[in-house]
């Protein structure tokens, strides 16, 4: 990845190559935006936009072909990153994330196809669990919002990946630092768990929503973690504990009300303090 950071940032000619041969490739057409991502945060918007241009040809005809999530991510991931860069607030950054997800779920809920494929196969699977009714249709909105906070996790970790380029190349360890540093502040936290609350009573903002306010919290959750077992020196065995489980619904729980207790108490500088 290194590698591919030093040939795009040699200048625009390189980056245009990198984005229009990996825009053809699926699957790889996911680290196009990661690239345009690189340009915005390392030389702006004003650079990016010919990039930028050049990398929505192949994707756009993915887009054309039936498949616009890539180009969602393209534009999603270019218009985080002018953010990032604006603000240095990985806190704001995360909850514009949230505008990727609810892209994907729109484009879902327009063309159901997609997840009319999806049912059938899993047909075999409901008939056996007599699943039919206001139940299949409970499950398709929790699966609608469930692919969209997919793509929003997705949008963050690329564009994650795009700063570590632009810290490896210009700023070592620049972003393990501001990874660490990652928090929701008091009053984000308090706005997040408002519109968890009005989610829980399908009170304007619809149940399945929920899914997109604790990514942010999640994050923050595992950046503290990542600070703590760096401050104190502990092992790597650790963080591969964590990833292990935190696709448990508990373990989940446990990050995200760690990052509302960090909220108020900033653990974080009470460690620097005690160090």
């Amino acid at each position: 990845m290194r590698g591919l950071a030093e040939f795009v940032m040699k200048g625009r000619k390189q980056a245009i190559m990198a984005v229009l041969l990996l825009g053809l490739i699926p699957l790889l057409n996911l680290l196009s935006p990661v690239l345009v991502g690189l340009v915005v945060l390392r030389k702006g918007f004003q650079e990016a936009v010919q990039v930028l241009v050049w990398a929505i040809l192949p994707i756009g005809g993915w887009a054309l072909a039936g498949d616009p999530v890539p180009l969602i991510m393209l534009l999603g991931i270019t218009g985080l990153a002018g953010l990032l860069r604006s603000s240095e607030s990985w806190e704001f950054t995360l909850l514009a994330a949230i505008a990727v997800g609810v892209c994907v779920e729109i484009y879902l809920r327009l063309q159901p196809a997609v997840l009319d494929l999806i049912f059938l196969q899993m047909q075999p699977y409901f008939e056996a669990n007599a699943i039919q009714g206001e139940q299949l249709d409970a499950l398709r909105d929790v699966m609608t919002s469930f692919m969209g906070a997919v793509y929003m996790f997705l949008s963050i970790i690329l564009l994650m990946l795009a700063r570590w380029m632009q810290a490896a190349l210009f700023n070592p360890g620049g972003f393990q630092k501001e990874f660490h540093g990652l928090r929701v502040e008091q009053k984000v936290a308090l706005i997040l768990v408002s519109c968890m609350m009005l989610a829980n009573f399908e009170i304007l903002i619809p149940q399945t929503w929920m899914l997109y306010l604790v990514l942010p919290l999640m994050f923050s959750g595992i950046a503290l973690i990542h600070a703590v077992v760096a401050a104190k020196k502990l092992s790597s065995l650790w963080l591969a504990v964590l990833y292990a489980l935190i696709v448990l619904p508990l373990i989940a729980n446990l990050v995200v009300l760690l990052a509302l207790l960090d909220s108020w108490y900033d653990f974080r500088t009470r460690l620097t303090k005690s160090a």
